[in-house]
């Protein structure tokens, strides 16, 4: 199946180089309401956002279909937003990778989440209607971060439905993946000249002492959903297959495989963990570079790739740093022969709310993007806006400024710096310097409505 994929043309996505890719934040907040989209004010910046995109010569990107403002009701679709926004682009010339659930992002009336025996139905007749709708699309994601999102909303009770456990773990996969394979192949059937996009997360843990067994646990591990969709490597003795197993799991096995055209890699500095005796944390005081952990994915699935995400929330001058570091290594993977077909930093604006992985709603912009927010919701050029138009327009690594990281970002990513001699670091100017705002909390603040006159 790797072969079958890799040989496919996979144009008009990017060729195997360093092109770039943008990506709009869009999970939706069930218990709020709200998207990420509609708290960062894309509805109200729409065109100036795509602008932003377009005029610095990109022309692919990740961007979201929001199934639950386009199905508020079951089966009575408005396509308006998505006609308006997807056709923008299309007539760009703009190279779409739709993403059709992006972490929570499912109709209200879907009241169990991914657990209830209503999802995997709803999401089937939801994704033929989009294919039908659009069947001109050239690539998609079905599922953003499958791993992640079974694992905040299964094993560690973070996103509703607030399950846990290996059991819940199970259970969310048991609830989505049949219907995913089954997506998948009508995909396939609807939009044969389409391409999959697989993304998940690109993880990575080292271990000494008594960490060292769950280092090599959380290894296997990242691999198990990826694994379980393609029907590869599936030995009911692996440890985290057989614990799947154990709690309910059984009926994974059955799956049909699904193919996947290109993996898509999401790297961030959280992405790499540390165990040993006492703890385990993230960023790893000994990290090995996304130029490594690209070189395994590879070796294990032979397929091409794509890095999807990347982020640094902090300083614009800390993020043009993450910036150069990251396409360091993306150009390292390049040279060792690992086939990269795109780099995305994402998201494109700032998103809000990820201080608390979205269990609260406050609007509180979260540093991160290719574009600040104002306090009036308004886009703001920055020193790393720049660095981000420069090298999106092919500018070479080694002519990005390096920018000496600051607080809390110099301890943060402590153990990257060792690889980071050679650069020549200088100090950011004196408006990057910014001191932090308190926000009081309210009684009611969980609950509130999103409020942009709120900074960070």
């Amino acid at each position: 199946m790797a072969e079958q994929a890799a040989e496919r043309d996979l144009s008009p996505l990017p060729g195997v180089g360093r092109s770039f890719i943008a990506g709009f934040e869009s999970t939706y907040l069930p218990s709020f309401g709200v998207d990420g989209l509609e708290v960062s004010g894309h509805d109200d910046h729409l065109q100036a956002d795509l602008d932003s995109v377009l005029s610095a010569g990109v022309r692919c990107l990740r961007y979201p279909l929001r199934w639950h403002r386009i199905e508020v009701e079951p089966g009575v679709y408005d396509w308006s937003e998505s006609d308006l926004v997807l056709g923008r682009l299309r007539d760009a010339g703009a190279v779409l990778i739709v993403d059709l659930v992006h972490h929570t992002c499912y109709p209200d009336w879907l009241a169990d989440g991914f657990r209830g025996a209503d999802f995997g139905p709803a999401y089937v007749r939801f994704a033929e209607a989009v294919a039908k709708r659009y069947p001109w699309l050239p690539a998609y994601t079905l599922l953003n971060e499958p791993f992640t999102t079974f694992w905040f909303t299964g094993q560690q009770a973070l996103w509703p439905p607030y399950d846990s456990g290996t059991a819940g773990f199970a259970r969310m996969m048991c609830a989505v993946m049949p219907a995913l394979s089954e997506v998948a192949q009508c995909w396939r059937d609807l939009l044969p000249a389409a391409h999959h996009v697989w993304v998940d997360t690109a993880e990575h843990h080292f271990g000494v002492g008594r960490g060292e067994a769950a280092a090599q646990l959380a290894n296997e591990r990242r691999h198990l959903v990826l694994d379980l969709a393609l029907g590869r490597h599936l030995d009911p003795d692996r440890p985290s297959l057989r614990a799947v197993l154990e709690s309910g799991g059984e009926s994974l096995l059955e799956l049909t495989p699904l193919q996947v055209d290109v993996l898509g890699l999401d790297y961030y500095c959280h992405s790499e963990w540390y165990y040993d005796d006492q703890q385990a944390q993230a960023p790893s005081p000994v990290p090995v570079g996304f130029a490594a952990i690209a070189e395994q994915y590879g070796d294990r699935y032979g397929l091409p790739m794509m890095l999807t995400e990347t982020n640094l929330r902090g300083l614009p001058s800390d993020r043009v740093s993450w910036l150069r570091y990251t396409l360091e290594q993306y150009e390292l993977a390049l040279a060792r022969g690992v086939r990269l077909h795109g780099y995305c930093w994402f998201p494109q604006v700032d998103s809000c709310d990820w201080d608390t992985l979205l269990a609260r709603c406050r609007g509180r912009f979260d540093p991160v993007g290719v574009f600040g927010l104002a306090l009036d919701g308004s886009r703001t050029d920055t020193i790393f806006t720049s660095a981000w138009r420069a090298a999106a327009a092919g500018a070479p690594v080694d002519e990005l400024p390096a920018y000496r990281l600051q607080p809390p970002n110099v301890a943060h990513l402590a153990g990257f710096l060792p690889g980071l001699q050679h650069w020549p670091w200088q100090d950011p100017g004196g408006d990057e310097f910014v001191p932090a705002i308190h926000i009081p909390e309210t009684p009611n603040s969980e609950h509130s409505s999103p409020d942009l006159t709120r900074g960070p």
